[in-house]
């Protein structure tokens, strides 16, 4: 069929309401609102004729996997069993799984607990049993249940009134642990007595290290978003609920002859979309932008899109999301047009007088005939003023791409840098036969970056220190909804507290992202892929599985859309790849397929120990990891920095990712190496999934790698998952020299016990001196400070005077009896105080305080106000152990988008209008819905005064 014979266009192109800031452009439209979706599979769906009036409509973006999920009907109950007294026994023998067997002579043990402790049962390749009887709920009588019995190491058998009901793991010979698998046997119903005399026996095998019982396991319970019963995979990916997922929307197209493709910024993941029951394609990639022409297939009056999400199997490490999570766009255009991506901007010379812009540009011609075209491109500044214009000539083929460079001088530029972001622009406008057929604009900064081994990284010819912090893509309370203003708070977050780099960690970011940080002076290393050719963590479906069949196309995809970007500074082809040390020929493969669309960046890659090799064979293996990097990065291995160095010294290295509890030794490293350019914290801010990774235990509490649920946020961020301030930033705003002392207290620990802090971890401190309960309990003070020495008083009493200095890690610690009032920390050089922090013990609970980040926002579904919602006492002060629980009401042109608070283990609905404080504060995220006016958001807690804040949307 012929182009001319199609009655469609997009000048009056009907969106159902897609009103936006984008709205004045006519090229690119956005194309986010009133799609129809469904949560479930649909047969059919495809269909333009399929009836889609039951499906709930909505907005994009959207991530169905954050949304609340039904209540469960017909359900296993579950009873838990761990904790309390149990008997204990050490040795083997078959007959003590009967249940009349008199036990009265066995130890008696509390569990969870380690055999070591409860026994000093210290023997390895040992067994031992544990009995004890259960008393069953009347309402369970006649059903079948699950029994929880926790984690244990290594193996296990357990049996209910002498008949088995499971194990996990084997036993010697030829014994595997499964020491990390939470334990839960179903119990047929025609074993149970029910009269209290049920006997639950449990043989357990221990090889090496600890032994028994050591955890409970808390009930699978559905709560909001959150089913670790029907998770896929479980802790990893936060406990939420994946599958698939249809969404449609019709639009009506009304002018001929026109161009028209869909783009889709980000869709989690194997996305299949139609257009009017035609299958364009399937995109594997969940992170990748990705575009369809839709030309060939539209008719006159309603066309249908159609899109399948299939986030199903284990194909994540972390909190993926599940859906069209970004935004999509429709771009209508001549025959004769710029395709996505097709327009690169470069600044190969700057120099403070004169800076030379080269504009390459791609002009597509899906035309029928031959076409000969002016290309014209002016630079403009931030005001819109042309500033430099050329034109160009192009005799393009039918159904030709061809590309043209042109070299444009600016006089004295504005240079782009972290400290005054100047943004120009560039306009391509394509003339044929002297009318104008399409034009375009993209954002670009005049900058320049320099990288070597002598003189580290150059930012305009100054060294620069990377201060980075690692993120992944979600936005707590919001899932991974890439709402605009969402993805620019995250960089003005991460801009307040001290970053001056981000690393996309695993996977390229949104373009919202990146525009933000262009806006705001935050470099970025935009990463492609967390695997290659082998999966990760028996994650069987993730990318793995396309990735030889998708590489190139997901690397054009990054490039293409991100290289106008100044922010983006390096490409990273991979993160711990399982076959990183033998892998030459991927990474080649991976290096070339970048340089084929920009050649002006460096390529990294984050290197990592091998994954179950020899460790102290690195010298030996890890060398062609590095061999096709422009800058090495380092995954926690500072110890290899000097080492490498001396047999690699031309060698560029970054921390691509360290430990929060080590940061001092590694900004140290930093300060001193100039071929170590940066350093990449895991994490900068919170996330969901890898469940607990940063946690704190006592040393009488299991001490897994992941925590086990109730947890589902990683918990090793500086900041939480809504963005408020942890201890591990109070420190570092002190080594980075942002503050002159800092004050935290560690919560009590009972005598005798230790605490263990995970490798991603942080001791369990806090900025509060309101510790009730404890009064005359000594609690740990810790003062940082870059200052000669710190002095602590409490109530006016000086307790004592430490110094501080790099040999203390500019710490100060101290043992204070816990007594109510005001604890005060100085800072002393020379014996003189210059500098000083304060934590007061707060009243009770009065009140509930509201603050916006902003009251008057945009009247636009990607705008946002995040209002902080604090329980403070009767002087308006924060009261941090407060934990009331409160209910949140919207009137007018707004809605509650979400809620949380930081606790990551504790899970809750976070579209419900609830919530419990933590630490004595929540948030709420308030978008505009319908048009200008005002949004009231209103707060009350049993017991306190309310609070009301209103925001303008304009």
């Amino acid at each position: 069929m012929k182009t001319s014979s199609y009655k469609f266009g997009l000048l009056c192109l009907l969106l159902q309401g897609n009103a936006s800031v984008h709205a004045q452009n006519t090229r690119d439209q956005l194309f986010d609102s009133n799609w129809q979706f469904l949560r479930a599979d649909a047969l059919g769906a495809e269909s333009a004729a399929f009836n889609d009036a039951g499906w709930r409509k909505l907005d994009l973006p959207h991530d169905w996997s954050f949304e609340d999920l039904p209540p469960k009907v017909n359900t296993v109950p579950e009873l838990a069993v761990v904790t309390g007294e149990w008997r204990f026994q050490k040795g083997d023998n078959p007959d003590w799984k009967a249940r009349e067997l008199d036990d009265s002579s066995w130890q008696k043990v509390m569990l969870p607990d380690i055999w070591e402790h409860h026994s000093n049962y210290t023997a390895d390749n040992s067994i031992g049993w544990f009995r004890r009887r259960i008393s069953i709920p009347a309402n369970y009588k006649g059903k079948d249940f699950y029994v929880l019995l926790g984690r244990i190491d290594d193996a296990d058998e357990v049996w209910l009134n002498g008949e088995r009901i499971g194990g996990m793991g084997t036993f010697a010979p030829g014994a595997a642990s499964a020491w990390d698998v939470e334990r839960r046997y179903r119990v047929p119903a025609s074993l149970v007595r029910g009269d209290g005399t049920d006997v639950l026996a449990v043989r357990v095998f221990d090889g090496i290290n600890n032994g028994g019982i050591y955890a409970a396991e808390s009930k699978r319970e559905r709560i909001g978003p959150f089913d670790p019963s029907e998770s896929e995979n479980a802790g990893k990916t936060g406990h939420v609920v994946g599958g698939i997922g249809w969404y449609r929307k019709r639009f009506v197209v009304s002018q001929p002859n026109k161009h028209v493709a869909v783009r889709f910024d980000g869709v989690y993941m194997n996305a299949d979309v139609w257009i009017n029951g035609q299958l364009l394609g399937t995109h594997p990639h969940g992170y990748t932008r990705f575009e369809y022409n839709l030309t060939p297939y539209l008719k006159s009056g309603s066309n249908v899109l159609a899109v399948r999400v299939r986030n199903e199997g284990k194909n994540s490490r972390w909190y993926s999301g599940s859906g069209i999570y970004r935004h999509v766009w429709l771009t209508t255009t001549n025959p004769i047009h710029v395709p996505a991506g097709g327009v690169f901007v470069t600044t190969p010379q700057v120099a403070k007088d004169r800076a030379t812009v080269k504009v390459a540009s791609e002009i597509q011609n899906s035309g029928a005939t031959e076409a000969e075209v002016t290309v014209r491109a002016r630079v403009l500044d931030s005001a819109g003023k042309v500033v430099k214009s050329s034109e160009g000539k192009l005799r393009l083929a039918a159904n030709e791409t061809r590309s043209i460079e042109q070299s444009l001088e600016v006089n004295t530029p504005k240079l782009w840098s972290i400290a005054s972001p100047n943004l120009y622009s560039v306009r391509v406008e394509v003339l044929n036969s002297g009318k104008s057929v399409d034009s375009i604009s993209t954002r670009f900064g005049i900058r320049n970056i320099e990288v070597d081994a002598v003189r580290g990284f150059r930012l305009n010819g100054e060294m620069l220190k990377l201060k980075g912090g690692c993120i992944h893509h979600d936005n707590g309370p919001l899932g991974a909804m890439a709402i605009d203003r969402a993805e620019e708070r995250k960089v003005e977050l991460m801009k307040a507290n001290g970053f001056n780099a981000i690393r996309s960690t695993h996977n390229p970011p949104s373009s919202a992202l990146l525009d933000a940080c262009d806006r705001l002076g935050m470099l970025v290393i935009d990463e492609a892929f967390d695997q290659w050719n082998e999966s990760k963590e028996n994650n069987q479906q993730d990318y793995h599985l396309y990735f030889n069949e998708w590489a190139e196309r997901d690397i054009a995809s990054m490039v293409r859309r991100d290289r106008n970007h100044p922010s983006v500074i390096m490409w990273s082809i991979g993160n711990e790849i399982p076959e990183q040390f033998r892998a030459e020929a991927t990474q080649k493969r991976l290096r070339d397929a970048v340089l084929s669309h920009d050649t002006t960046r460096q390529i990294t890659q984050a290197i990592s120990r091998e994954w179950g090799g020899d460790v102290q064979a690195w010298n030996r293996n890890s060398d062609p990891a590095f061999k096709y990097l422009d800058v090495s990065g380092y995954n926690y291995l500072p110890d290899k920095y000097e080492s490498d160095h001396a047999r690699h010294p031309e060698r560029v290295m970054m921390a691509t990712e360290s430990y929060p509890k080590d940061f001092f030794d590694c900004w140290s490293a930093v300060e001193k190496y100039p071929y170590l350019i940066g350093d990449f914290v895991w994490t900068a801010m919170d996330y969901l999934g890898e469940s607990g990774i940063g946690h704190s235990v006592l040393s009488n509490e299991p001490n897994p790698f992941f925590m086990p649920w109730p947890w589902y946020n990683a918990w090793c961020g500086d900041l939480d998952l809504c963005g408020f301030k942890k201890p591990q930033s109070l420190y570092r705003d002190v080594v980075w020299r942002r503050s002159p002392i800092e004050m935290v207290v560690h919560s009590p620990i009972p005598a005798g016990i230790t605490e263990n802090v995970s490798g991603w971890g942080w001791p369990n401190e806090e900025q509060s001196w309101n510790w009730p309960g404890h009064e005359g309990t000594p609690l740990q003070v810790a003062v940082y400070s870059r200052c000669e020495a710190v002095r602590l008083e409490l109530n006016g009493k000086v307790l004592g005077e430490k110094p501080v200095s790099d040999a203390t890690k500019l710490t100060a610690k101290f043992d204070v009896p816990y007594a109510a009032g005001q604890l005060r920390a100085f800072g002393l050089v020379g014996g003189k105080v210059v500098a000083q922090t304060t934590l007061t013990t707060s009243g009770t609970p009065k009140r509930l305080k509201l603050t916006a980040d902003r009251t008057s926002i945009r009247a636009d579904r990607n705008d946002l106000s995040y209002v902080a919602v604090e329980v403070v006492d009767e002087n308006g002060q924060r009261v941090p152990n407060a934990t009331n629980a409160m209910r949140f009401s919207v009137g007018g042109v707004g809605q509650l988008a979400a809620q949380g608070s930081g606790v990551p283990n504790e899970p809750a609905s976070y579209r419900a209008p609830t919530r419990k404080a933590f630490q004595g504060r929540a948030l709420a995220i308030l978008r505009p819905t319908s048009g200008a006016g005002n949004i009231t958001l209103r707060v009350e807690a049993d017991g306190l005064q309310a609070a009301t804040v209103t925001v303008r949307a304009r």
